[in-house]
């Protein structure tokens, strides 16, 4: 039996038991057991988080913006020196193999790194005005409190890329986790009392989001709300927001086409197709979710392609060499099955997987093989619909118009990949492709310099880097006439 830990509520930089007197179980996905107990928040809690919040964003946002980053950086270090525990952590809520956990936590440090760099560039303008004696002044000041909501497939990381610059900008925050995957989200409130980070920064709630997550949104203390996670939650976060105009941040839903163009490096397309499909059991935003071939290399590439998907091996994301762990709850399990049920209706044929793994060691848990598809059309259901799992449809291509016409075919517009060593092809696919972040001759992977930013029903605002850490910052114009 896994050890079970109870987390409390994280407000004011003080552990709560929730009023409701009830507990949420969480779950280990590789094996079903109870690996944790969280609070089932309270909308009154919710409140209570945000007003601890404001009334530390008013002597927070008077530091200097490099004192707020040296605390930050006392934080990133305390999340790298427990960074074992951590990935353990990960891997039992999430069921994501260890290594990527491990990868996750360096990940989670280094996005609140990168933000404390960007603590002296909180630049203004000084302006000509049409007027004499009068210059006009605009400064860069923090929003005051952010509502920070999170996914469930990289919790950790998801919390500091939104920490970091919410913090470092002088804005305070409240994070509320899913309710699937919130333990090493808990743990960074341990560690900001460790290094010493005033109560009220940091506030961290769990609970149901009808009862707290509609209180945090909809609340006028709410300045700004920054959320990962499906599109229909976004929209609903949106219209909530609207009543006060507060200023919303989303990353949503991807659909991303894998685009093999005919004079591709082959075994390079098929290793970055492989673990851009298959990472985190396809649990990725911008994961190659439906992927087209050009015609003339398709049977040589599917060839590869399908024999690196079946060595695959699935099983204990503890264990060095495994390569997929399983998905993370009931709920996904299902639907990938439903998705599957419904492509081989639809006409497609399965190439390899399917189902879930035979064996005792996948009796418990929720567990679904590696799946390829083909003999699929681009009115199929897959193809536009999300899966966000390890399923992925393959159809051929014959011109550079049709593919890009099926790629745009798309409600989202994340993330694309394209792979070709003709500049011409990449100079027109960066004209025409309608996606946020375009990945040429590699997987998906984005930096924290670079922006991570959506079309369509991917979301709005974007995250990362300078245009990222924007979103944090409020304007404020002075018009300030003086003696000559």
């Amino acid at each position: 039996m896994a050890e079970i830990k109870d987390y409390q509520l994280f407000i004011n930089g003080e552990w709560r038991t929730s009023t409701s007197g009830e507990t949420i179980d969480i779950i280990c996905p590789s094996t079903g057991e109870v690996v944790g107990k969280v609070q089932n928040g309270t909308a009154e809690e919710a409140l209570e988080a945000l007003e601890a919040a404001d009334k530390a964003q008013k002597e927070w946002r008077k530091l200097p913006a490099r004192t707020r980053a040296e605390y930050l950086y006392k934080l990133a270090e305390e999340i790298k020196a427990n960074a074992e525990y951590l990935a353990k952590l990960l891997v039992k809520e999430q069921g994501k193999l260890l290594k990527v956990a491990k990868g996750e936590v360096a990940v989670t440090a280094s996005f609140i790194e990168y933000a404390c760099e960007g603590a002296r560039r909180i630049e203004g303008d000084i302006i000509p005005s049409d007027n004499p004696n009068e210059q006009i002044w605009i400064q860069k000041i923090p929003r005051g409190v952010v509502v920070a909501i999170t996914a469930w497939n990289f919790p950790l990381a998801l919390a500091g890329r939104k920490l970091g610059p919410a913090l470092v900008a002088g804005n305070t925050i409240v994070i509320k986790p899913t309710s699937e995957t919130p333990l090493a989200t808990l743990e960074l409130g341990y560690l900001a009392n460790k290094v010493g980070i005033p109560p009220g920064v940091i506030n961290i709630l769990t609970g149901p989001g009808k009862a707290m997550g509609n209180v945090l949104v909809e609340s006028p203390i709410t300045k700004m709300v920054t959320m990962t996670g499906s599109t229909p939650v976004g929209q609903q976060i949106a219209r909530t927001a609207a009543q006060n105009l507060t200023h919303v941040q989303l990353e949503l839903g991807g659909k991303a086409p894998f685009i093999v163009f005919a004079d591709a490096d082959i075994d390079a397309a098929v290793d970055s197709a492989l673990h851009s499909r298959f990472d985190n059991c396809g649990q990725v935003c911008t994961c190659n979710e439906r992927m087209y071939v050009h015609e003339a290399i398709y049977d040589v590439f599917m060839e590869k392609f399908i024999a690196k998907v079946k060595a695959l091996k699935v099983g204990d994301p503890m264990l060095e060499d495994t390569d997929m762990g399983p998905k993370v709850n009931a709920s996904e399990l299902k639907n990938m099955e439903r998705l599957v049920a419904v492509s081989v209706k639809e006409g497609a044929k399965i190439a390899t997987g399917g189902k879930k793994p035979e064996g005792t060691q996948f009796e418990n848990g929720f567990w679904f093989e590696p799946t390829v598809l083909t003999n699929v059309t681009q009115d199929m259901t897959i193809v536009h619909e999300e899966s966000f799992g390890p399923i992925l449809p393959v159809l051929k291509f014959q011109t550079f118009d049709e593919v890009i016409g099926y790629a745009n075919d798309c409600d989202y517009g994340l993330a694309a990949m394209v792979f070709t060593n003709d500049m011409n092809i990449i100079m027109k696919c960066n004209d025409e492709l309608e996606y946020g972040e375009v990945y040429v001759n590699r997987g998906h992977g984005e930096q924290h310099q670079g922006f991570h930013n959506g079309y369509k029903l991917s979301g709005s605002g974007g995250e990362d880097g300078k245009y990222g850490f924007e979103q944090y910052l409020e304007k404020k114009t002075f018009y300030l006439k003086h003696k000559n």
